[in-house]
């Protein structure tokens, strides 16, 4: 099926795309990588009347470390979020998850910036940014305001940002010293998206036990979560095998459980707890023990 008629705009500057959404409202959207948005315009799930193309905006991809802080802009595509030295070597686990989205074309086109506006509820990235903690910069008519990663994302295909705000950068704190992380996914086979998705960010101890740790869930429910009783569970806890597992079973707390073709909403509790307790081992195991 081809979309219904719309007119282009390509935009050469930030503000210019924020000028055109405040003059077409309701009738506009932002055209990035185009991966979420043109293959549910092909299906009329989107109609805009006008397509604003933020993609040669360059000044808006790339990653930089500044105090501690890495600063991806929202263009950045997955291909790069997966192979750039920076967070490879500061925050393995976006580059982690950006590997594992979709596939080599999606990779290789679709930015981070168009996936999180997105709001999948089978989407990658939240879990990764639940998990480090993250802030997503907006800029619209009335300047730059950050939002949490736990308050962005309201519902299914929701997000905090106003009609006329642009994501222009989001921003994860580089990994502490012994400091570990991972992603876990059960991938649909057909669309590579999350049927479930677990990533868990874990800070040991000296003496081994668990000082701090961040865990998001995406793919469950219509929205992604913090398992905020699973961390609670394992602050202060030696990463033992049955200690995590005892934990994990508190992994469905505040889901809203999907259940539809690709799996029941009994099934995916189980892959959720089953997720998290490896998502959580692993991110332990990934911990050098010698810093």
């Amino acid at each position: 099926m081809n979309p219904a008629a719309f007119e282009y705009h390509r935009a050469d500057s930030v503000q210019e795309a924020i000028v055109l959404l405040q003059q077409y409202g309701d009738g506009a959207k932002l055209l990035a990588g185009g991966h979420s948005l043109l293959p549910v315009m092909k299906l009329r799930l989107a109609q805009p009347e006008h397509l604003i193309d933020i993609g040669r905006l360059r000044d808006l991809a790339g990653v930089r470390e500044e105090g501690g802080t890495l600063r991806i802009g929202a263009l950045t595509t997955h291909h790069e979020i997966e192979v750039d030295p920076t967070l490879r070597r500061r925050c393995p686990l976006l580059s982690e998850t950006a590997g594992v989205v979709g596939d080599r074309q999606v990779r290789n086109r679709g930015t981070i910036g168009g996936a999180l506006c997105h709001a999948d509820a089978a989407a990658d990235y939240p879990a990764a940014i639940l998990a480090l903690g993250a802030e997503l910069v907006a800029q619209g008519p009335n300047g730059e305001r950050t939002i949490a990663a736990e308050e962005f994302f309201l519902g299914f295909l929701t997000t905090a940002l106003a009609p006329n705000e642009i994501l222009t950068e989001i921003r994860v704190p580089a990994l502490a010293p012994r400091t570990g992380a991972s992603y876990q996914k059960l991938a649909n086979q057909a669309s590579g998206y999350a049927t479930v998705g677990v990533a868990a960010v874990v800070t040991l101890n000296p003496d081994g036990r668990c000082a701090a740790v961040g865990i998001g869930i995406t793919g469950a429910g219509s929205s992604p979560v913090r398992a905020t009783a699973v961390e609670e569970a394992l602050r202060g806890a030696d990463l033992d095998d049955a200690t995590v597992a005892a934990a994990a079973e508190a992994a469905g707390e505040g889901l809203d459980l999907l259940d539809d073709i690709h799996a029941s909403a009994d099934y995916r509790l189980r892959v959720v707890r089953g997720l998290t307790r490896r998502a959580v081992l692993g991110a332990a195991g990934r911990v050098d023990r010698g810093q």
